[in-house]
């Protein structure tokens, strides 16, 4: 087991999100590899957890990792209701799934939505979407 493509997974994620035309229309350049300080205005999409696991078999290497995606109102949204944060969410499912994710270290064979949670959050004020994907990555051939 190796966490060797975590690093390459999570800027291939940022930038697919970062230059989606379709993620974009809906909330700009709002894309977050860390939470910022102050929650931003407007709907933005943060990265977050990962869970990694080997995939490896007799002929390569290779890992399993779980990835949260979350999507949120700002903190000028309170009430708002679901309809921009889901609208959002769609898009970044969109953008993952369709393949635009090229890897720097490792190869991606395959990257799935595995399941989202919307909730309300802060006293029910703002909004939030947790979708978990799931992306499997070859790292080579096992060498005898």
């Amino acid at each position: 087991m190796s966490y060797e493509a975590g690093a390459a997974l999570q800027i291939a994620v940022y930038q697919a999100l970062r230059t989606d035309p379709a993620l974009a229309a809906l909330i700009g350049d709002a894309v977050f590899d860390a939470m910022p300080v102050t929650a931003p205005s407007g709907t933005y999409v943060a990265l977050g957890a990962e869970d990694v696991a080997d995939a490896g078999d007799m002929t390569g290497r290779g890992t399993r990792h779980d990835f949260v995606v979350s999507v949120l109102s700002g903190a000028d949204e309170g009430g708002g209701g679901f309809a921009d944060v889901k609208a959002a969410a769609g898009a970044v499912a969109r953008a993952l799934e369709d393949g635009a994710v090229a890897l720097e270290h490792g190869r991606l064979a395959g990257l799935w939505f595995v399941s989202a949670r919307a909730r309300r959050v802060e006293s029910g004020a703002g909004r939030r979407v947790d979708m978990t994907f799931r992306a499997r990555i070859d790292l080579g051939l096992n060498v005898a």
